[in-house]
């Protein structure tokens, strides 16, 4: 069995080496909400989609020029199925997709319940809200 692109094998510093950058700028992203790396006690770890995730966010503030609070707002405008390229067939089973006029994340359970997620205590959309919920 070969390893999952979701698989959190990079320690900070080969994450940092991968993408050319300091470690610390990958602990500001994650400060500001825009990458959750897994956690092993006080060590983060990266997966290939984290790595591949942050490319676009480098992307998007060297190339395009958009700032990090850019970037946080149209993070909260997009869906959290664009976000997660789900499938048709995920999207089809989806209560957040099907009904939107209430956002995902406050459907709890209910949105992004298929396999790889679990429940939405796993979904960084859903995340990212309850923590803006608990700062109120």
């Amino acid at each position: 069995m070969g390893i999952d692109s979701k698989d959190a094998i990079y320690p900070i510093s080969v994450a940092a080496k991968l993408l050319a950058v300091h470690p610390r700028t990958l602990r500001i992203y994650e400060e500001e909400g825009l990458v959750k790396p897994a956690r092993q006690g006080n060590k983060r770890y990266y997966s290939n989609d984290d790595i591949e995730w942050i490319r676009c966010i480098r992307e998007l503030i060297h190339d395009k020029g958009i700032s990090i609070p850019g970037i946080k707002m149209l993070l909260d405008l997009t869906p959290c199925w664009e976000i997660r390229k789900c499938s048709e067939e995920v999207r089809a089973t989806c209560s957040a997709f099907i009904d939107q006029t209430v956002p995902c994340w406050q459907r709890a359970s209910t949105a992004c319940a298929r396999g790889e997620l679990k429940q939405c205590g796993e979904c960084e959309v859903y995340i990212k809200a309850m923590r803006e919920v608990n700062d109120l």
